[in-house]
């Protein structure tokens, strides 16, 4: 059974072994992380866990059995009982209710460990999939996006109160 755990220095192989994987596939509806990312890539994990440890962010990964990355569910810009909801998922684990079921715990975790009253997410316009995780999850559209927090995409902000936990 695949468990949504905070991100350890430990998870740095398994973590770039689905970036890697997925690259495409994520790139397809958001934007591309660029090749820089993935140069850098243990110089940035471990900035990582700096903001994590700072309790400016939160980032979890739903691991599998054997030790891989099905997703990242992460917690950006914790502030005044708020954040700023992101999550990813394995191109072979989409469609089958994954995204949705951990967005859900990630809601719940970020009320009872973070203390947040307060999630927001944005979703470009041609990210049906991620509108509907969002929609199922209990957020709702509070708005237009701002394109430069979507790589220059439109698309809709959604909000959702965590006092309202459903």
């Amino acid at each position: 059974m695949p468990e949504l755990r905070r991100l350890q220095a430990g998870d740095a192989p398994a973590v770039l072994a689905f970036e890697l994987a997925n690259r495409a596939y994520f790139a397809a509806s958001v934007s591309d992380r660029g090749d820089e990312f993935f140069a850098r890539f243990t110089d940035r994990f471990g900035a990582l866990l700096a903001e994590q440890e700072a309790g400016i962010c939160a980032f979890y990964a739903l691991v599998a059995e054997d030790g891989s990355v099905l997703g990242r569910f992460n917690l950006y810009d914790v502030e005044d009982g708020t954040a700023e909801l992101g999550y990813r998922v394995a191109r072979h684990a989409a469609g089958r209710g994954v995204a949705t079921a951990n967005v859900r715990e990630l809601c719940r975790l970020a009320a009872v460990r973070h203390g947040l009253r307060t999630l927001r997410a944005a979703a470009s316009h041609g990210n049906a999939a991620s509108h509907r995780v969002l929609a199922k999850a209990g957020f709702v559209p509070v708005g237009p996006a701002d394109p430069a927090h979507l790589g220059g995409k439109t698309g809709t902000c959604y909000q959702r109160d965590l006092a309202l936990q459903q």
